[in-house]
């Protein structure tokens, strides 16, 4: 028995609308490099037949609606805090959830982490709901004491992730281990994913040219100081003092420190080798990988990474990268990175040298770059097939439930209703 599912998903703050758009039209979002998670939503739910109301905090105030979907833009209140705001925005916006989500007579809620604190959401299911959440960052910083607020916060969601969640689904073994740690290893079922790409979006990248300056260091992301660009800049520095003009770095992302990282690349007259381009869409980012030799990933301490996909985008580039245990994505990749301390700055200007200045070891680092691309090509391992069991897991339960009491009406001795558990 097919039975479509009406399912409420909150996205996170991605520009759903617009990747919609291009979906509709059987193309992928152009301005990401990996295939996007509301995109694997959009093709899970034509799949399975089944309609959805989905939520994005997206800044930009839009809206579409079809015969399947409900999709609207939806800012979160005070996403940057200060503190007591931040708790209070994520209270805001969980009742807005469920409000929304008994309006839309939902069956599930598909939740991405980062607008909700999980703890106002654990009524879902006595509402007939029941909840997935998509981890995509750690649960709390690896390398940063936890505040006396934090903690207790991590002890009132225990009952969330033990009791609450139909089944959890995660981005790293990072994200697995902690979700194991806070809950003495009895949460719910765990289903991993790994950020998917396809390959003709790097069939353009070309293998890097070596033994010409200058050697180009590339880094792609947000330009936020916890992902370390000013620690880049600190490098770019460096070498300018040691006359290594042989190397360039080029900043490719937008962020809140942008116009202050460019500022001080002027003043210190590192403009020429510092170079920051800011938002690239897909196809100038082919460009720039195909001119880098390497990609640096200098995420701080202070950041909860749950992945990176950038260390993926580099290795499905043949690009070797420089980073550090802040981002998780390292377990995968290990043969194709040159792994430093945290917060090592130092260590990142030695890493970068090694690679410039070593062609066997950066050959090497290469090479491991090529044993490592298959799994992000692997659609089984994408985040689409494991939100794509979980809702036939959802969709066989409601089913035998249906048949349950279909039975009970004419027999006193039902037939037990399938069950489905998906595991790490």
């Amino acid at each position: 028995m097919k039975a479509p599912l009406r399912i409420l998903y909150s996205a996170g703050p991605g520009d759903v609308i617009n990747t919609y758009r291009h979906w509709a039209k059987g193309e992928d979002d152009p301005t990401q490099l990996s295939m996007t998670y509301s995109g694997m939503f959009y093709e899970a739910c034509r799949a399975g037949g089944d309609c959805a109301y989905v939520i994005s905090s997206c800044r930009r105030k839009d809206r579409v609606e079809d015969a399947r979907f409900r999709i609207v833009h939806r800012p979160s209140l005070f996403p940057n805090g200060p503190g007591p705001l931040f708790y209070l925005g994520q209270a805001w916006t969980e009742l807005r959830l469920i409000a929304s989500a008994l309006w839309y007579r939902a069956d599930v809620a598909l939740i991405a982490c980062g607008n909700t604190s999980w703890l106002l959401l654990q009524v879902m299911p006595l509402l007939g709901i029941r909840v997935v959440p998509s981890l995509h960052c750690v649960l709390w910083s690896k390398y940063r004491k936890l505040t006396p607020l934090q903690k207790m916060l991590r002890r009132m969601r225990v009952p969330f992730f033990t009791k609450t969640a139909f089944r959890i689904l995660s981005a790293s073994e990072d994200i697995t281990a902690q979700l194991g740690e806070m809950t003495g290893n009895r949460q719910r079922p765990i289903v991993q994913f790994l950020p998917s790409y396809r390959p003709a979006q790097f069939e353009g990248v070309t293998p890097p040219t070596t033994g010409k300056p200058p050697f180009r260091i590339l880094f792609a992301g947000r330009i936020e100081r916890n992902k370390g660009v000013f620690d880049l800049l600190a490098i770019a520095g460096r070498f300018a003092a040691e006359d290594r003009t042989d190397i360039r770095f080029d900043v490719c992302g937008n962020g809140s420190a942008l116009d202050e990282l460019r500022s001080k690349a002027k003043e210190a007259s590192l403009s020429d080798r510092f170079v920051c381009h800011g938002h690239c869409n897909w196809q100038t980012m082919q460009r720039m990988y195909t001119d880098a030799h390497a990609v640096v990933v200098p995420t701080t301490g202070d950041f909860v990474e749950g992945f990176n996909q950038v260390v993926a985008e580099a290795v499905l580039a043949g690009r070797p990268v420089i980073t550090s245990e802040v981002c998780p994505a390292l377990a995968y990749v290990r043969n194709a990175v040159v792994q430093v301390p945290v917060d090592d700055v130092a260590a990142y200007g030695d890493a970068i040298l090694k690679l410039c200045d070593d062609v066997e070891f950066y050959q090497a680092r290469r090479k491991g770059c090529l044993g490592a691309q298959e799994q992000f090509y692997d659609l089984s391992k994408s985040w689409m097939c494991a939100v794509r069991n979980v809702l036939d897991e959802i969709r066989a339960l409601r089913c035998g439930e249906v048949a349950t009491d279909l039975t009970a009406i004419g027999s006193s001795s039902p037939e037990q209703p399938p069950s489905f558990v998906s595991h790490v």
